[in-house]
C-alpha cells in the first residue's frame, strides 16, 4: 500500500497548520484545496476517514480527474474527536467535507441552516446499525451496578450532543431515570475512558469504539447495549452546499473514493481492521469487533429510507433536550450527490465458510461467530455459540492462543467478545448475552434455564 500511495499522499496532503479551504478559487489549471474532516476513532466513519486516508482512494480520484482537466487538487486531512469541531469548521467555511453521527449530522445541517447562506447537505452514509447498538454504556468490572437504573445519582460521562448521548438520555428515561437524574460529565471519550478507568466517574456513556475498547482492556464490563432500544443509528457524510456546487466533481470523486473503501473492507474485513488499527493505536481486535463480517457496523454508502426515518425521529427529541432549534430535514438531505456518481452497491460482509468443527455451512448471521487465533491470517467461522466454544477450547488444548472470539447476542444479535458474555445454558443450547439485563429477561422466560460463567460454558461444550 505504500509502494502504491506513498508519493501520491505525500504530494497530495497539506499539513493541518496551513489548511483553509479554497473552493471555487482555481482557474483553468489551477490548484483546488481540498479540507476532509474526520474522526479516526470512530471507526464507523472509516470509509470516509481513516481507511479511505490509509488507502489513498481520494487521492488517487482526484488525480485521475486532474488529468482530465489539468488541474491540481490537494487534500487536508484533519483529525477530530468528535462531530462538534468538525460542524464548527464548517461553519467558518475551513472544512469542505466532514463525517460525524447521527445525532451530530443533525446539528450541523440545524446550525447551517441558521446561519443563513447555502448550508450543508448530508449527501452518504457510512456505517449504521439497524438496532442502534453503536452506543452503549459501560461500568467498572467490580461496579455495584447491575442495570441502567442503578445509574441514578452516579456520575456518567458522555460527550453532550452526540449519539451516545442521545442513547443514554433516551435509555434512561424508559429505564424511568429523568434527565437531571444523573451527574453527567460532558467529555470527549479518550477522556471519559480514562475517567473510568481511574474511577472518577462510574460510567462510560460512548460511541463505537470506546465501549468495545475499555472492555477488551479488561477495565469495564456492558451494562447496557444500544440494540435495547432498538432505534438505527448512523454515521454519515457532510458536504458544504457552497463548495458542492462549485465542485461537484470532487463531491463525486470523495464518494467513488467512499465507495472503493467500503468495497474494500467488505470484501477484506481482516486486512481492513488491521489497517485501522495501525492507523489509529486501537486494538485490531476491537476494530474487527465493530467493522469485521457481521460486525456491529455495516458499511454502505446509501441513504436508506429506514435511516432517513430514523433521522426524522431524531429531531423532535433533539429540540426536546435543546441541543437544536430547527431543522428542514428535506432541505439538509441530498440524494443528488449519489444519484449522479451512480455507484454499484456492495454487499455487506459476512462470515461465510464451513464450520469444520461442527462439520456445516455457516449461513446464519444471527448465530454466526468468528475465531481469530494468535500466528494466523484468517479468521475461522463458527456456526453456532455452541460450535464457536468448541473452537475456542480446541484451540486451547492444541496450544494456540485467542486473539478474539465473536459470537452474537441471543436476543438482539449484538456481536461481542465471547469472553466477555454472559452465557446461559438451555437444554443442549450454550446462549450469549451481552448485558445482565438480557440474561436475566432469557433466564426470567425459560425456567429450565441456568447461567453460566464463560469457563463454565467452554466446559459444557
Amino acid at each position: 500500500m505504500r509502494a502504491r500511495t506513498g508519493a501520491l499522499l505525500a504530494a497530495a496532503t497539506l499539513t493541518a497548520a496551513t489548511a483553509c479551504s479554497s473552493a471555487g478559487a482555481a482557474g483553468e489549471g489551477g490548484t483546488v484545496q481540498v479540507v476532509v474532516g474526520y474522526q479516526s476513532k470512530t471507526i464507523n466513519t472509516v470509509t470516509a476517514g481513516t481507511l479511505l486516508r490509509a488507502q489513498g482512494y481520494f487521492e488517487q480520484r482526484l488525480a485521475e480527474l486532474g488529468k482530465q482537466n489539468g488541474r491540481t487538487y490537494r487534500v487536508t486531512w484533519q483529525d477530530y474527536d468528535s462531530g462538534a469541531p468538525i460542524t464548527a469548521q464548517m461553519l467558518a467555511d475551513k472544512t469542505d467535507i466532514g463525517s460525524m453521527g447521527d445525532y451530530p449530522l443533525l446539528i450541523n445541517g440545524s446550525r447551517a441552516q441558521e446561519a443563513g447562506g447555502p448550508g450543508t447537505r448530508l449527501v452518504s452514509v457510512t456505517g449504521y446499525n439497524l438496532l442502534g447498538a453503536l452506543n452503549s454504556v459501560v461500568v467498572p468490572k467490580d461496579s455495584p451496578a447491575h442495570t441502567l437504573a442503578d445509574l441514578k445519582g452516579r456520575k456518567v460521562s458522555t460527550s453532550v450532543g452526540s449519539a451516545a448521548d442521545g442513547t443514554l438520555v433516551q435509555a434512561l428515561r424508559k429505564a424511568g431515570v429523568p434527565d437531571d437524574g444523573i451527574q453527567k460529565q460532558n467529555q470527549q471519550p479518550a477522556v471519559g475512558a480514562s475517567a473510568l478507568k481511574a474511577g472518577s466517574v462510574d460510567a462510560l456513556a460512548q460511541f463505537v469504539a470506546w465501549p468495545g475498547a475499555v472492555v477488551f482492556a479488561g477495565d469495564a464490563k456492558l451494562l447496557y447495549d444500544g440494540a435495547a432500544l432498538a432505534r438505527p443509528t448512523l454515521h454519515g457524510v457532510v458536504v458544504r452546499q457552497k463548495f458542492g456546487a462549485e465542485r461537484p466533481e470532487v463531491v463525486n470523486a470523495f464518494l467513488t473514493a467512499q465507495q472503493d473503501a467500503t468495497k474494500y473492507l467488505n470484501e477484506q474485513p481482516l486486512a481492513a481492521s488491521r489497517k485501522v488499527a495501525e492507523a489509529t493505536g486501537l486494538p485490531a481486535e476491537v476494530v474487527h469487533l465493530y467493522n469485521g463480517p457481521n460486525g456491529i457496523a455495516t458499511f454502505g454508502t446509501e441513504l436508506r429510507p429506514e435511516l432517513l426515518t430514523a433521522l426524522r425521529e431524531d429531531v423532535p427529541f433533539l429540540k426536546s433536550v435543546g441541543v437544536l432549534k430547527a431543522l428542514d430535514l428535506d432541505a439538509f438531505v441530498d440524494p443528488s450527490y449519489l444519484a449522479k456518481a451512480a455507484l454499484p452497491a456492495v454487499p455487506p460482509s459476512r462470515i461465510t465458510g464451513t464450520d469444520e468443527l461442527c462439520g456445516r455451512p455457516v449461513t446464519d448471521p444471527a448465530l454466526a461467530g468468528e475465531l481469530w487465533l494468535e500466528g494466523e491470517e484468517s479468521t475461522r467461522p463458527a456456526a453456532d455459540p455452541g460450535c464457536l466454544l468448541k473452537a475456542v477450547k480446541a484451540a486451547e488444548a492444541g496450544g494456540k492462543k485467542v486473539r478474539a472470539a465473536y459470537v452474537p447476542d441471543a436476543a438482539t444479535g449484538t456481536r461481542w467478545f465471547a469472553d466477555h458474555d454472559l452465557w446461559v445454558r438451555d437444554g443442549e443450547r450454550l446462549l450469549p448475552f451481552t448485558t445482565e439485563d438480557g440474561a436475566k429477561a432469557y433466564l426470567a422466560a425459560h425456567p429450565g434455564a441456568g447461567p453460566l460463567s464463560y469457563r463454565e460454558a467452554l466446559a459444557a461444550s
